[in-house]
């Protein structure tokens, strides 16, 4: 995914998008006049208390020490305390194969709190699931800060949308090995809700060009799909087609998630957007190993090993899908205007200068000559780094770099940046001759990092509509310069910017946390119809009594299980994020 830095410090680069984050926005519907969805109370499967003195399933990943405590409680007078930690991927873990139903959106809280006289980290909630012994890392809950004064609650989202013999969660920090505490594990599932098919399709109303959305494995299935295949002709990759997920150790390619997507779409007659051949993160630590195994330094055989495996992943994964991709970022986030060349001093750079830019174009060309080729950048409203970014562009043009398109992503917000600024950002780039794609779109209710809200205020949601309104008016307005617009995400059930650059809930898409139309849509759709579209409901809690049981198939546990491994599990590592990324 994306990396993403906006003006007057309001946002910095970023990390891992996760499969589904935290959300809070209920139900919309378009229309007063219209019944609105009701969705029942989310149904507990989980409830972990630590009231009884034992762990509750709760065991720790390696050698460290998982067992209850007085020491401290968040509700009640026991916690579970993780002590003895080694390397900052240990923490607690608990089995959710026997729990956990394909298809369903769950939602994860648990509070965490560090022990007395730790100094404050950043700690994280995640999901291991494996196919046939692969093991794949879903981060719920981005790097979130936390201290030894107060609890503070992780709570995300997340759809198992493969078949898995092994599926965990567990809880670490982003670094070192101090002690913590966990309580109140809370796992609930939404009960979700039918699609709207009584409104346009938004790829019907807006014929310009294909839009398209971001999306990974549980955006395939179940209402996530349908709301997919009625608004949208273009799907990208928001994590799927990164590096260390197609190549995380040298010579290994893996394409299962991805090759789902680009299934999906062909079966659906949907383009393809590959996202991204080169980044300077999501990039595993081994590509920038030297032949003996030590960081790389700015050497001639250095330069040559890099730009060998740089080639060889390109030949991998465009040459995979050679035939099945429209447009390839190719490389993604490399201006840095605040430098004199406007180069951003990348791994990438330090060690190949610009060359490694052209020979992913080359390589890309040759391995699928029918894709166009982009180069990917946020911020490019900004005159300093779009002037940047043209020089870049004009600069390998002249050299005979096929540089096909420039891309631009647009996380903005509902007051930055001004259309015009927008408009400036398009026609500077119109003398190139190149393309030109709207490639991470979203719009975040927020304007400074102070801000948080449990519900989307309707004044910031109605800004929102409009904002999407007028951004949307003027790419119809340029249609013969944009040949696609793709949204960094489906709906707002999986958005990055719920971890980034705060923890908190965010709403920047079409459709709610529910998959229901919000007015932002009908700021695309129909913008006559925004200030009819009523409030969203805020969700409702889980119930304390009773407590609902969820009834499920369960998943098949094989008749052996592989014993948990003893080493740090390979992260990737956090957008940058979407995308943002994206995705990105």
């Amino acid at each position: 995914m994306r990396a993403l830095r906006m003006r007057r410090a309001t946002y910095a680069p970023i990390g891992f998008l996760a499969l589904a984050l935290t959300a809070s926005l209920a139900v919309a519907v378009p229309l007063a006049t219209a019944p609105q969805a009701q969705a029942s109370s989310p149904l507990i499967v989980l409830d972990n208390t630590f009231e009884d003195g034992t762990s509750q399933g709760w065991t720790p990943r390696a050698d460290e020490t998982v067992a209850p405590s007085t020491a401290t409680a968040h509700a009640g007078t026991r916690s579970l305390a993780v002590t003895g930690r080694t390397r900052s991927w240990e923490g607690p873990v608990r089995d959710l194969l026997d729990v956990v139903e394909l298809g369903t959106r769950y939602t994860l809280s648990v509070w965490v709190r560090l022990a007395a006289g730790e100094p404050s980290t950043q700690a994280r909630l995640s999901v291991e699931r494996r196919t046939d012994g692969t093991p794949t890392y879903d981060q719920v809950v981005g790097n979130t800060a936390v201290t030894a004064g107060g609890w503070v609650n992780l709570r995300g989202q997340y759809t198992l949308a493969t078949d898995v013999e092994f599926l965990t969660t567990y809880v670490e920090t982003a670094s070192g090995t101090a002690a913590f505490h966990i309580d109140d594990f809370l796992l609930t599932a939404e009960p979700s809700l039918p699609i709207q098919t009584d409104i346009p399709p938004v790829k019907d109303v807006v014929d310009e060009f294909p839009i398209g959305a971001a999306v990974g494995p549980a955006q395939l299935i179940g209402n996530h799909a349908q709301l997919l295949r009625r608004h949208f002709n273009s799907v990208v990759a928001g994590n799927a087609m990164k590096w260390d997920a197609t190549q995380p150790t040298e010579g290994t390619f893996r394409f299962t998630d991805a090759d789902r997507i680009v299934a999906f779409a062909q079966t659906n007659n949907m383009e393809v957007r590959g996202h991204t051949l080169v980044w300077h993160q999501q990039t595993p630590a081994w590509v920038f190993k030297d032949a003996a195994g030590n960081d790389m330094t700015a050497t001639p055989a250095n330069k040559a090993l890099l730009l060998s495996r740089l080639e060889d992943h390109i030949r991998g994964v465009a040459g995979h899908y050679a035939g099945d991709i429209s447009a390839w970022d190719v490389v993604n986030e490399v201006i840095d205007e605040n430098q004199s060349d406007g180069m951003r001093r990348s791994r990438w750079f330090e060690i190949t200068g610009l060359d490694y830019i052209r020979t992913a174009f080359r390589v890309a060309r040759q391995v699928d000559p029918a894709a166009k080729l982009y180069i990917n950048d946020y911020n490019t409203n900004v005159p300093s780094k779009r002037d940047k970014l043209y020089n870049l562009v004009a600069q390998l043009k002249a050299e005979g770099v096929p540089v096909d398109g420039v891309g631009h992503q647009m996380h903005v917000n509902i007051d930055w940046p001004s259309i015009s600024e927008t408009e400036a950002m398009l026609t500077k780039f119109i003398p190139l001759g190149v393309d030109q794609q709207i490639t991470e779109m979203d719009i975040s209710i927020y304007t400074n990092n102070s801000e948080s809200f449990p519900t989307p205020p309707r004044d910031r949601l109605l800004k929102q509509a409009y904002r999407y309104r007028d951004l949307f008016d003027l790419y119809r307005r340029y249609a013969s310069e944009i040949t696609s617009v793709t949204l960094w995400g489906l709906a707002d059930d999986d958005t990055w910017l719920d971890t980034f650059p705060v923890t908190r809930n965010d709403a920047p898409l079409l459709f709610d946390e529910r998959l229901q139309a919000k007015p932002a849509y009908w700021g695309v759709v129909d913008p006559t119809k925004i200030e009819t579209t009523p409030s969203p409901t805020p969700t409702t809690p889980p119930p304390t009594t009773p407590r609902p049981r969820l009834p499920r198939r369960r998943l098949r546990r094989p008749r052996r299980r592989r014993r948990p491994r003893r080493h740090p599990p390979r992260r990737r590592r956090p957008p940058g994020r979407r995308r943002g990324r994206p995705a990105r």
